[in-house]
């Protein structure tokens, strides 16, 4: 046979195959409603393993593929099946309640928590989500969700991870033991600039300073450089006032030019980033969980099973439901071997009955996911 004669063929078995699928999904819905009634377990196991045993003893040298068709199938099925029986929990309520009495405008006024001082990209970032907020500053991160926590600011703003560098990982190691939900994010286009004490020519400095992550997304320039000593402190605001403050000329920071205003500073070379495209993200916290109109994404946190496949498992599941991943951070669990937690982030909303199914099936699935809010990134 020609080729032509063999993508007939291929035409014809793939019209029965997408009948035989579409009366599988619709047995499944049927399934799914028998095990809502009777508080049944979306899986089974025992049966899942049945059927692939049997299939690996029929298929001869096609197993391999034939077991991988049936266990994305098992994915499809029960995400399918999701959206029938996880829409009436705790965790359903809480999620529809929260919608339902957040305010319909995300508030201008508000008591800010934020790392740092007067000039941090941290307090950029926040002018740019509360136009009218009071902001405290704390001297670290960890501060700063205490402070959301202990209810003495309404919200924090922390820097989650920058478009060059990756994330901030004193940030998620944070996320982990604290509890607090996103509420919105922003996207803080980054401009980095080299400033020491007025009439100090750049050739004379012979220590740099500024923020671990700020080096970092500097690092081209910082090498380009001789004789000259690398230190990090706490942020970038301060790194400019400490620069104010000293009583030697060799010292420079690495900060905004707005804070080469603010503390009297001089310029020396702007844009000293290894990228123009440099951004950070930034997360609004609270201590309540509050969902916004317009809220297009969701981020959790869950373990994989430690099993061939298991973060596959979970993948699966978004793409079979056609959501965006647009992140997948892993962090390794102190005290257990080569396990991890993973943040994901997602396109979707609380408010789509196949979204809610399928956190109400995660969070059921494993006793370590935690809802961690869904948001409008600006």
């Amino acid at each position: 046979m020609d080729l032509k004669e063999l993508r007939e063929q291929i035409n014809e078995i793939d019209k029965n195959i997408l009948e035989a699928f579409t009366e599988r999904m619709e047995v499944s819905r049927e399934i799914a409603k028998v095990k809502k009634e009777k508080g049944l377990s979306l899986e089974n196991k025992v049966r899942e393993r049945e059927i692939l045993d049997g299939i690996t003893e029929k298929t001869g040298d096609l197993s391999h593929y034939a077991r991988l068709l049936y266990s994305t199938l098992f994915d499809l099925s029960k995400s399918y099946q999701s959206q029938f029986l996880f829409t009436e929990g705790e965790f359903e309520r809480q999620l529809q309640k929260a919608a339902e009495n957040t305010p319909k405008i995300f508030p201008k006024k508000a008591k800010i928590a934020v790392q740092g001082r007067e000039g941090s990209y941290s307090q950029q970032a926040s002018d740019h989500l509360f136009s009218q907020g009071k902001l405290l500053y704390f001297h670290t991160f960890e501060e700063v969700f205490d402070a959301v926590e202990r209810e003495i600011c309404d919200y924090g703003v922390l820097p989650l991870e920058n478009s060059s560098k990756g994330s901030v990982k004193e940030v998620y190691d944070l996320m982990e033991r604290k509890q607090f939900f996103i509420v919105a994010s922003y996207r803080l286009l980054i401009h980095h600039a080299l400033m020491a004490k007025k009439g100090v020519a750049e050739e004379e400095l012979r220590e740099i300073i500024s923020h671990a992550q700020a080096l970092e997304q500097c690092s081209e320039y910082l090498r380009s450089i001789e004789n000259v000593k690398v230190g990090s402190v706490e942020n970038t605001a301060v790194a400019a006032k400490i620069v104010s403050e000293s009583p030697s000329r060799e010292i420079g920071a690495i900060s905004s030019s707005h804070c080469a205003d603010l503390y009297g500073l001089e310029v020396l070379k702007e844009g000293i980033q290894n990228s123009d495209n440099n951004y950070t993200r930034f997360i609004c916290i609270s201590k309540k969980m509050e969902i916004y109109p317009g809220a297009s994404k969701i981020s959790f946190r869950t373990t994989a099973k430690h099993e061939p496949g298991g973060l596959y498992k979970i993948i699966a599941q978004f793409a079979a439901l056609g959501l965006n991943l647009t992140k997948i951070e892993s962090r390794p669990i102190i005290g257990k071997d080569f396990e991890f937690l993973f943040y994901f982030d997602f396109e979707g909303s609380v408010h789509m009955p196949e979204v809610l199914g399928l956190l109400s099936a995660l969070k059921r699935e494993n006793k370590k996911f935690v809802f961690l809010g869904n948001y409008l990134e600006r």
